[in-house]
């Protein structure tokens, strides 16, 4: 066991490596999937000055477009990623050699948190200097690993739409099923706001789940009891979406 682990981890460090460089060599898709959630801020929520001169109010809006930067960074970045990887000459290759997949696998999901990370970026620095949003320390860190968190299923659904679907549809489907799970999630609009029919179908998504317990971790509200159970339950069927459009596709290549 002693033998093989650092061989193991040597393993994930490089395709971590190898496929971090293939997201950046796009500067364009990660401009675009950093710099919009920002965009949203400035544009919708800093010109209201009672959202964002109230500390409670302009802090849930920014932990919405977090968490929304989080899902788009992580669907994009393997949704589209591995669907263009799969067009490559080079991929057949890469998926021959003895390493298997599990490296890989957990190369792709570190890579989608470095860019979810990234994609906070801007987004923190709108909200810094134009609005009043602001937590402690200790649960600005305690947000920032939920994000991190919440971020896996996001990351496995975006693997198994870009292992099932072409690079052409994967970019259509991945904004057909991003953006209503974000409005019914709650990550542009308060969940208190919506009518009690809509109520009860957000708590059962992924994005209300990620976001309730987001707001949880930074002290504004508590979480519903069932977020926890919701947010792992879609975690395991994302990920199982995954491993199915992994083996379907290898199938399809190289029977």
């Amino acid at each position: 066991m002693t033998a093989t682990t650092p061989g193991a981890l040597r393993l994930v460090a490089v395709h971590t490596k190898f496929q971090l460089l293939e997201t950046i060599r796009i500067p364009a898709a990660v401009i675009g999937n950093t710099v919009f959630p920002a965009l949203a801020l400035f544009f919708f929520v800093v010109p209201q000055a009672d959202v964002a001169g109230n500390r409670l109010w302009a802090t849930t809006a920014v932990a919405g477009l977090a968490f929304f930067s989080v899902c788009s960074a992580s669907m994009f970045t393997h949704g589209l990623g591995v669907a263009e990887d799969r067009e490559s000459p080079f991929d057949p290759f890469v998926r021959s050699l003895p390493a298997g997949p599990v490296p890989r696998f957990v190369g792709r999901i570190l890579v989608g948190l470095v860019m979810a990370l990234f994609g906070m970026v801007p987004l923190l620095l709108v909200a810094a200097f134009f609005t009043e949003a602001g937590v402690p320390a200790p649960q600005l860190l305690a947000g920032v690993g939920m994000l991190l968190v919440g971020a896996v299923p996001f990351i496995l659904l975006g693997i198994g739409l870009g292992y099932a679907l072409t690079a052409k549809a994967a970019i259509a489907i991945v904004q057909v099923i991003l953006f209503p799970l974000a409005f019914a999630g709650g990550l542009f609009m308060p969940p208190h706001l919506f009518p009690a029919w809509m109520d009860t179908v957000s708590l059962a998504t992924p994005t209300r789940a990620g976001r309730d317990l987001l707001v949880d971790a930074l002290g504004i509200e508590a979480a519903h009891g069932s977020s926890w159970l919701v947010l792992l339950g879609w975690t395991v069927a994302f990920g199982a979406l995954a491993v199915w459009a992994y083996r379907r596709d290898e199938g399809r290549r190289y029977r």
